[in-house]
């Protein structure tokens, strides 16, 4: 009986070159695994391309409603972003397709695993250390770590001389990586910093910012506990909630970033994400909490939501410390509640207004007013303690200079 090894098969250049290089370079059969998290793909062409390749099967497991709740909401509730723009959609997606690829592989009796992360990118750690938290007996193969293969072209050389069909054109050779969260673009202009992104023929989910509506429109969004729940009204389980804001996000051009990026393993690369709906959720859920959270919490969550955002990026969600402060996050969330409105114009995203039963804001405190609550005689002994240091320290520098 031959060794078994589970491929994570996208349907791709990549995984499908890697499926008969597999074959030819072990002594292996190959069960390809699709993971749907919400990427658009005709997954019975998909199936049908991972056989004609070489595998004795292809299985798609849908963990969409999975993806957003247990990794898409926690990043979404922490406010976690790497390097100020990323809103994490890849880095959120490989923990779940790391946990899926190993389920296969006990199910099939599988002694390895491979995938077809580069051994330049980000996702071979993610990969790999998503499998090592499951699985560490099972061998990873990573082929773009091993192979002789050195380019894109190259892997179209690879599949025209086995005359197996390539699902990809030379002129549209961008490396992309789509899910119910976001679309993300690289190589070809945008290997050059310098050089503008194509956008027009680029962007799947959105239309270029100059080409929105010359109309705004509002969204509001309405949240309990951190998580959002209906959109303009009407409410949506996890799933449907995304794709409807994706929708209207890409109809206004709005959360397309353009970053150069530090990978983990130590290089600068540069990416264009298309995040429409995430940056609607995000922007919403950041104006929520800064009606709902006290001074402390919500600049101690700062710091944590960068933390988190490194975590994530860099592979470790499988991890004590993530863990940790997800639970943290979660006590946060409590109050974090009520509606958000947003004003989406031509790729911006403004408020328009926002409402909370847990609201700290306190118009009678607030007001130029003075009321009950707030004597402004108060403010004169409260700055003087407050700034004690600083007078105490202008003494010291005045005594000194008397002499």
């Amino acid at each position: 009986m031959k060794k078994k090894i589970v491929l994570a098969y996208s349907g791709g250049l990549d995984t499908t070159v890697i499926i008969p290089w597999l074959k030819e370079n072990y002594d292996c059969d190959i069960v390809a695994v699709c993971v749907d998290v919400g990427q658009e793909a005709d997954w019975k062409t998909i199936t049908g391309r991972a056989v004609a390749s070489g595998a004795i099967a292809c299985h798609v497991a849908d963990v969409k409603k999975e993806y957003v709740e247990h990794y898409v909401f926690p990043a979404l509730k922490a406010s976690a972003l790497y390097e100020d723009k990323y809103l994490l959609g890849t880095a959120t997606a490989r923990p779940l397709i790391a946990k899926v690829l190993v389920d296969y592989a006990r199910k099939e009796g599988a002694l390895a695993i491979a995938h077809g992360a580069t051994g330049k990118g980000n996702d071979q750690v993610r990969f790999d250390l998503g499998i090592m938290a499951f699985a560490p007996d099972l061998e990873i193969i990573a082929p773009w770590r091993i192979w002789d293969i050195k380019s894109r072209d190259e892997e179209i050389e690879y599949l025209e001389k086995r005359n197996i069909p390539v699902p990809m054109k030379k002129s549209d050779s961008y490396s992309r990586d789509d899910n119910l969260w976001h679309l993300s673009h690289e190589g070809l202009e945008l290997e050059e910093p310098g050089n503008e992104p194509e956008l027009e023929r680029m962007l799947r989910m959105s239309v270029p910012p100059e080409k929105a509506p010359d109309t705004p429109e509002y969204v509001d969004i309405e949240f309990e506990k951190g998580i959002p729940l209906a959109v303009n009204g009407t409410r949506l389980e996890a799933v449907l909630l995304i794709q409807t804001l994706n929708k209207i996000g890409g109809a206004h051009g709005v959360g397309i970033t353009d970053l150069v990026e530090n990978r983990i393993v130590g290089m600068k690369s540069r990416g264009i994400y298309e995040t429409p709906g995430g940056s609607i959720l995000y922007y919403a859920h950041q104006e929520l909490e800064h009606i709902c959270l006290d001074r402390q919490t919500y600049a101690f969550k700062q710091q944590v939501a960068l933390k988190m955002g490194e975590l994530i990026y860099g592979g470790l969600w499988f991890t004590p410390l993530r863990e940790a402060l997800s639970a943290f996050v979660d006590s946060t969330q409590e109050t974090v509640s009520g509606k958000a409105r947003l004003k989406l114009y031509k790729g911006s995203i403004s408020s328009a207004g926002i409402s909370s039963p847990c609201s700290l804001y306190n118009s009678s405190i607030a007001s130029f007013t003075t009321g009950d609550l707030y004597n402004h005689i108060d403010a004169q002994g409260f700055i003087r303690l407050y700034g004690l240091p600083v007078l105490v320290r202008a003494l010291m520098e005045h005594e000194q200079n008397k002499q």
